[in-house]
């Protein structure tokens, strides 16, 4: 017996899986549903989505452009922490799902609806990010996940529900797609099917944001970032808007092979699971990121933030974007980054990304005492002997007591 639910909202993409979701909602509460799409950069035509939704009765669509939101709100946020997961991964995927949820649960109160749905599967980490975020900010809202629920287990299935209802199917749609895709703005990843071996390359179609590094340019490219407290705020000296500078490196990177990685990672549910993931302009704001704090951060407060990292990282893929423990890390962060101010050279070349340069009005760097020539006296070389011995005393003490067994 299905539950009683009046409305929902379902994030909904115009593609197999969430139309075939709309109508299975439809059939099986019988309720209401608002459809709602995000435009996160993805590079999809977003147009198709409305007219399917009206050719499936929906009333109410909603279709929003949030790239500078996603951008400015998101993922510049989590740039400043240099958030890695495992090492390599740029969360991609991770850094999109509370912005839609959270948009979910905004039109949710909205249009007065009761339930939110996705289109997540059982075995993933999104299901677990959409809801943590959809109970975080609203403990009473009633959650839909179909692939939990219903028995449309299988491809087939799913192509011959569409059938029966009438559903639009895309002629690539009907033969068996060769792996699984998530885009936007900051990256592409690709899973499943023909990417399932972790022993095998993976083939070059799979690859849509990069050019090969081997078939990149034979001349690097030099460009300069800007910043001001932690985030990029320009290229080459002209100023842009959050998705605007996103959207330039990534261009940038695409053309210099820049942004793929193989990975092997652990998801929160359990699971290994094999991914290929594009992230040209991450990868170059990563590495431009880590030069300006080079110059600016104080060593303390940089080795702090590198041991708090690995942390932080492992909330946003978890999940936890909307918790305490997130949002008390944002603030450290944040803090470390009011003087992350200037400029960084790079150079772009075949699949790499080196800083070549970078100063800052802020800059901790003194030429005056690191200089091996004459300083001034800005530094007595002389006071080095009881600093070493300090440091030492502990290890001579213990050396003392080994040679007494």
């Amino acid at each position: 017996m299905a539950r009683k639910i009046n409305k929902v909202v379902l994030a909904y993409s115009g593609g197999l899986d969430t139309s075939v979701i709309l109508k299975w909602l439809q059939e099986t509460y019988g309720c209401e549903v608002v459809t709602f799409t995000a435009d996160l950069g993805q590079g999809e035509e977003l147009a198709p989505a409305r007219k399917k939704a009206e050719m499936a009765g929906v009333k109410e669509i909603f279709i929003e452009d949030l790239r500078e939101e996603f951008v400015r709100d998101y993922v510049f946020p989590m740039f400043r922490a240099n958030a890695l997961y495992e090492g390599v991964y740029l969360l991609g995927t991770s850094i999109a799902r509370p912005l839609i949820a959270k948009r979910q649960i905004e039109i949710a109160r909205a249009t007065g609806a009761d339930a939110v749905s996705h289109g997540a599967t059982g075995k993933g980490n999104d299901q677990v990010r959409f809801e943590l975020s959809y109970y975080a900010l609203n403990p009473d809202i009633k959650v839909i996940a179909p692939w939990r629920e219903w028995d449309l287990t299988s491809r087939a299935k799913l192509l011959d529900f569409a059938e029966r209802h009438q559903i639009p199917i895309a002629k690539d749609k009907r033969g068996e797609a060769p792996f699984s895709i998530d885009a936007n703005l900051l990256h592409t990843s690709s899973e499943g099917k023909v990417l399932e071996d972790p022993a095998q390359e993976a083939p070059a179609y799979v690859y849509s944001r990069t050019v090969s590094p081997e078939e990149a340019p034979d001349q690097p490219t030099i460009i300069e970032i800007a910043f001001k407290k932690g985030d990029a705020v320009s290229i080459d000296g002209v100023a842009l808007s959050p998705a605007a500078l996103l959207t330039k490196l990534n261009e940038l990177g695409r053309v210099n092979g820049i942004g793929r990685i193989d990975l092997v990672e652990n998801r929160f549910v359990g699971m290994k699971s094999r991914g290929i993931y594009e992230t040209p302009g991450g990868t170059i704001l990563m590495a431009a990121h880590r030069g300006i704090e080079s110059l600016t951060l104080d060593r303390g407060a940089g080795h702090l933030k590198d041991e708090l990292m690995p942390r932080y990282a492992e909330f946003i893929y978890n999940g936890f974007w909307f918790s305490p423990e997130r949002q008390m890390l944002q603030a450290l962060i944040d803090k470390s980054q009011e003087d992350v101010e200037g400029t960084v050279r790079l150079k772009l070349y075949k699949g790499g990304v080196y800083v070549i340069g970078r100063t800052s009005p802020k800059s901790l760097y003194s030429m005056q005492h690191v200089t091996f020539e004459e300083d001034a006296g800005a530094y007595d070389q002389r006071d080095a002997a009881g600093f070493i011995k300090l440091n030492a005393l502990r290890l001579r003490l213990l050396g003392q007591r080994g040679r007494l067994k």
